[in-house]
């Protein structure tokens, strides 16, 4: 963490300890921070980068913007506090904000309003990161606190804090939350909410006085999670307006707000927050024990949300462990033979997805003992001899035969009541003890903060790794934690099981490098950077319907890049929504993420078999372009139509895929603008039909439609647009870019 004060040295404080201002800054975004000797940091500025007082002399560009400090200090309004407050990361009502603390907690009752002194700065970043480490101590009421801030290449700026109980009592967490500021521009708040097969549908707010606040206490991240809280200035689109963002990395419970105030936030105006929500009672520490936040995740951009997804989607691909080689086209069986386990059927299902290219067989449910429908064997992770008397090896060894990878479907946090292991351990559910929680989808959640849990699980699951060594585990999560009790303390449990959860992933991985796993949980219900820094993608919803998964997959884009993704090519009649589909309309849907089949393609014909070959070596032409680009969405004037694309960091090269969701009011959809080209080059576009050509309702085509393609400059095709061919509804078109 790089300090300076406004005028280049160390600004003391009455009692000689001195004031610092830090700023760290990236890829066009700044976060300047105000380090006082008593009290925690405080933002001045997060948002648009700011020239230094010495930019032309400092080449790291980390001195303190001329004149901020200054220009920020807040008055003092009449009927308020008398003297003026500075919102802290960590705001409480000794600075005077009366709205939701960032911290919040109690002494067997006593309460804690803590007032902090700072203690130590780390300077020290991370290899690859920047930022540093603040601690400081609020003696009177037994706390310490370590902040830790990182600002990322990409602009993402991530906050953790870290709270120490230093008093004999113990201490009970209420709230410790990451807030930033807000200004007064942020007039709108956009977040996502959805269900089953319909998640993360979007929906706008005015950010006016109060709190808009999405909580989840599903023990999960949810089906209906937020995703990304983004406030910003008025009608801000993909393209266009200042956006602010909020992520909390976190597959628990959780909280995400934007808070505006009349008395505003101290030299902001309003703030913007993310954080566990713990349960009553759940963190309780005693004298010396620590709590430490998860990770949350801020993207400010004044390029609209794709400009915000941009710097989420460039901090995931830095990751060391970001998957890195090409992403395999999947067939997963589950749409294709439900629970009916048979292996030749499965081998003719194998034969025919080898045949057109198919690169990873996943075996879904239905494997293991005493699964013939979804009610009974779940915890019960050994092979059903009833079914596979020699094991799962004749299959996969057929598999690996015809050049494919494996993979399994397992759901190790969950168990049937009509299972061995339910009945031998009754006392390892999750639930208060006598009283079975709510069922849901025939399940009851085990307890693998229960050590001997956690290690039978483990076992069962090592074993199966090491016997069979699938490639891939499709990591299933089917339901709410729904009353979640520890037996026998009755202590709440969420944030006990999501720390097994992960810790389980963690162990699972370290002991079989390069084992890929997938978040499924009953589709979308768990997308959240804290499982993705345990898993390889994300099961984006149960629906293969492509109308659905048009809208869910752009959404899921704010935060995740297409390659975590897992998006599929199902049957004509889609199984969740009985919608049928065209199989071009299908395949372009999959084909912008991590493509795959789920589906009984031993009844294709020909020629559908035919176009899923063209459709897969489409995928692989174009998935390293796919897998790296930059992330773009138009902003339709029409709901009815939908325009994604990804364009690659160079400029080089582009994909867009456009389609027509509804019958729209235009009688011709007229010129398209097609965003994030490089205005300075030239472009051969064309039309790519191997995934089907798409039905038209028109007399003429525009002639570069007709002619397959044509050539025209980056400006021409981003600010003047392309006449789009008047689709049919439920048709799209896949525009390929390369440059001249």
């Amino acid at each position: 963490m790089t300090d300076r004060t406004t005028d280049g040295a160390a600004r003391p404080d009455g009692d000689g300890r001195r004031t610092r201002t830090v700023r760290l800054s990236a890829a066009g975004t700044a976060l300047v921070v105000q380090v006082p000797a008593d009290g925690l940091p405080y933002v001045l500025h997060w948002g648009a980068d700011l020239p230094g007082a010495d930019d032309a002399d400092e080449a790291d560009g980390t001195d303190a913007p001329e004149g901020l400090a200054e220009a920020a200090l807040p008055p003092a309004a009449n009927n308020g506090v008398d003297v003026p407050q500075h919102i802290s990361l960590l705001p409480t009502q000794g600075e005077g904000w009366r709205g939701h603390p960032g911290i919040a907690g109690h002494h067997e009752g006593r309460a804690t309003f803590p007032r902090w002194r700072v203690r130590e700065v780390d300077d020290r970043p991370d290899p690859w990161q920047g930022g540093g480490t603040l601690t400081a101590a609020a003696e009177a009421d037994g706390l310490e606190i370590t902040c830790e801030l990182r600002m990322e290449p990409s602009g993402l700026v991530r906050v953790r804090h870290t709270v120490t109980n230093t008093d004999p009592a113990p201490w009970t967490l209420g709230a410790l939350m990451a807030v930033l500021p807000l200004p007064r521009e942020a007039e709108e708040v956009l977040d996502l909410t959805g269900r089953w097969c319909r998640e993360r549908a979007p929906q706008r707010s005015d950010l006016g006085m109060g709190t808009r606040m999405r909580a989840s206490r599903r023990g999960r991240t949810g089906h209906d999670a937020p995703l990304v809280l983004t406030a910003g200035t008025p009608g801000f689109g993909f393209r266009t307006g200042e956006v602010w963002g909020v992520h909390t990395a976190w597959s628990g419970d959780h909280v995400h707000l934007a808070e505006r105030l009349p008395e505003a936030a101290g030299q902001a105006d309003a703030v913007i927050a993310g954080g566990e929500a713990a349960q009553p009672g759940e963190v309780r520490l005693a004298q010396g024990a620590s709590y430490t936040t998860p990770w949350v995740c801020f993207s400010w951009s004044d390029q609209g949300l794709d400009g915000m997804s941009a710097r989420f989607h460039r901090w995931l691909r830095a990751r060391p462990h970001h998957p890195s080689g090409p992403r395999p086209v999947v067939l997963n069986t589950w749409e294709a033979v439900y629970f009916d386990h048979d292996l030749d059927t499965l081998k003719r299902l194998a034969d025919t997805a080898a045949d057109i290219g198919v690169e990873r067989f996943v075996l879904d449910d239905g494997w293991f003992r005493g699964r013939r429908d979804d009610t009974a064997g779940l915890g019960d992770w050994t092979v059903d001899a009833g079914v596979w008397p020699d094991g799962l090896h004749p299959l996969f060894d057929h598999v690996r035969a015809l050049g494919m990878r494996t993979g399994l479907w397992v759901e190790p946090e969950m168990v049937n009541p009509d299972s061995d292991l339910a009945r031998a351990h009754p006392d390892w559910l999750l639930t208060a003890e006598g009283r079975p929680a709510p069922p849901s989808r025939g399940q009851q959640v085990l307890d693998l903060s229960r050590p001997e849990a956690f290690d039978h699980v483990f076992g069962l699951l090592d074993a199966l790794v090491t016997e069979y060594r699938p490639d891939f585990l499709k990591w299933d999560h089917n339901r709410d934690l729904l009353e979640p009790v520890h037996v026998p303390t009755g202590a709440a449990g969420t944030h006990g099981q999501t720390a097994a959860a992960y810790a389980l992933l963690d162990r699972l991985r370290a002991a079989h490098p390069g084992l890929e796993i997938e978040s499924c949980s009953s589709g979308g219900g768990r997308v959240d950077l804290g499982i993705l820094e345990r898993t390889d993608r994300v099961w984006g919803s149960d629906t293969n319907d492509p109308l659905e998964r048009l809208a869910l997959q752009r959404w899921t884009g704010l935060l995740v890049p297409p390659e975590l993704v897992g998006s599929h090519v199902g049957a004509r009649t889609a199984h969740t929504t009985g919608r049928d589909a065209d199989l071009s309309l299908r395949c372009l849907t999959a084909l912008i993420g991590h493509a795959g089949i789920e589906w009984d393609i031993t009844a294709c014909t020909d020629e559908e078999l035919a176009a899923l070959d063209a459709w897969i070596r489409l995928y692989k032409e174009l998935r390293p372009l796919l897998h790296t680009g930059v992330t773009v969405r138009g902003d339709a004037p029409d709901p009815a139509e939908q325009l994604d694309g990804v364009v690659a960091e160079d400029g080089s090269e582009a994909v867009f895929r456009y389609a027509l969701l509804a019958s729209p009011v235009r009688a011709a959809p007229g010129r398209v603008r097609l965003p994030g080209l490089r205005e300075d080059r030239t472009y051969r576009l064309v039309w790519r039909p191997e995934a089907g050509t798409p039905s038209t309702l028109q007399t003429v085509p525009p002639p570069w439609f007709a002619a397959g393609g044509l050539t025209a400059s980056g400006a021409v095709l981003a600010r003047s647009g392309l006449q789009m061919p008047v689709l049919n509804p439920s048709q799209a078109l896949l525009l390929h870019l390369t440059e001249v």
